[in-house]
């Protein structure tokens, strides 16, 4: 009988943890729904470009030699200046070149004046045969002399010219337009002619542009009937962010490399203003396709899954679907989707760390810029309530 009151709080503490623990009202417990916010994809046209990298090379280079052999007088130039075409580099000695050239006057001289004797000589002789005073074969013998003075003379000429020639190689000029690179000599040494590099000169503008296209590239162009011949091109320096360079493409090759497989490629860029420069490299764009409208995420809503490609959409009941898709490339922050997604799905676009694959989300309406961000966003409830209010 005394057990009693000690036995009654004892069940009444019981009672209250067993209602605890049962919830109360009966209800199954589960993880909350986290939010996580959703849009529809953009459509835009797009125009798909592949990138390659390649770098800028001049359309002509020439190595400066002389074509005099003698020693270097004086260089006439700034080293890395922009010359004309024509534009006096250097001057070689021109003593020796100008005494072989007098020579050659003077030989010239001599045999125009045998060449004068001889037609005398054979004036008279024709002028004795008509009254049988000379005979047939001096007569000949005369014109064979004229013959032979004219001869000389031709080739007298000829030695005056070449001459003429050596003096004005000695008059070192520019071949071409562009920018003149160090001199390699300096004055008061000897070169020799068709040998010694005195420097160099590139073009400046236009410019190529050279890279190396893949085998599956080009049979991925021949297939959709595409030329890359005259394709537009856009190119970026390193550093930049624009692609403010456009060009052309003016030459493929005829073959691929063995080696590497790819073939080489090259664009034809405008360089009014000499900025570019022979060896810079550059990123080069090319169109891939022609503008076509064209399904857009922001590139941060892709989630990597191993090999694959993922993004998640909302579904039924607002549960987290994970969908494989297909890529294309970046433009201006959005991510191409070739296939996996249709325009009316809703794409998660924020929070994507907290939506879980298979569960329900809550979900808060958002709007992809056209930069990629997400602009505003509110949740899909307060939106009802407050349509509900009205």
């Amino acid at each position: 009988m005394k057990t009693r009151p000690l036995l009654a709080p004892v069940i009444l503490c019981l009672s209250l943890m067993l209602a605890a623990c049962s919830g109360g009202g009966g209800e199954q417990g589960g993880p909350p729904a986290l939010p996580v916010t959703v849009s529809q994809p953009l459509i835009r046209d797009v125009t798909e470009w592949d990138d390659y990298v390649g770098r800028f090379e001049a359309v002509s280079s020439v190595e400066v030699r002389p074509r005099a052999s003698g020693y270097l007088q004086r260089s006439h130039f700034t080293d890395g200046q922009y010359v004309r075409a024509g534009q006096l580099l250097f001057t070689i000695d021109a003593r020796p070149s100008q005494a072989a050239l007098d020579q050659a006057r003077a030989q010239l001289a001599r045999a125009q004046a045998t060449l004068v004797n001889a037609r005398t000589e054979l004036a008279r002789s024709e002028t004795l045969a008509k009254s049988e005073a000379a005979s047939r074969e001096e007569v000949e013998q005369r014109r064979a002399a004229v013959r032979a003075g004219e001869a000389d003379v031709a080739a007298g000429h000829a030695a005056v010219r070449a001459s003429q020639l050596n003096v004005g190689f000695t008059r070192v000029t520019a071949p071409i337009s562009g920018r003149v690179s160090q001199r390699m000599v300096d004055p008061g040494n000897a070169v020799s002619a068709d040998q010694t590099v005195l420097t160099t000169i590139v073009s400046t503008n236009p410019m190529h542009f050279s890279f190396q296209g893949s085998e599956a590239s080009l049979l991925q162009y021949e297939r959709r009937g595409d030329t890359l011949q005259n394709a537009p091109v856009r190119i970026r320096l390193q550093g930049e962010d624009a692609y403010g360079l456009n060009g052309r493409i003016d030459f493929v090759d005829n073959a691929l490399s063995n080696g590497s497989g790819t073939i080489t490629v090259r664009a034809v860029v405008q360089n009014p203003d000499g900025k570019l420069r022979p060896g810079l490299f550059g990123q080069l764009q090319l169109a891939a396709s022609a503008p076509r409208p064209s399904i857009m995420v922001p590139d941060t809503a892709v989630v990597t899954d191993g090999a694959r490609r993922l993004l998640y959409v909302i579904g039924k009941g607002d549960v987290v679907q994970a969908r494989p898709v297909e890529l294309g490339p970046v433009v201006n922050g959005l991510r191409v989707v070739r296939s996996g997604i249709t325009a009316k799905d809703r794409v998660v676009v924020g929070g994507i760390q907290r939506a879980m694959p298979g569960q329900p989300a809550k979900v808060e309406a958002g709007k992809i810029g056209d930069d990629g961000k997400i602009i505003a966003s509110k949740p899909a409830a307060a939106a009802k309530a407050k349509d509900a209010g009205k």
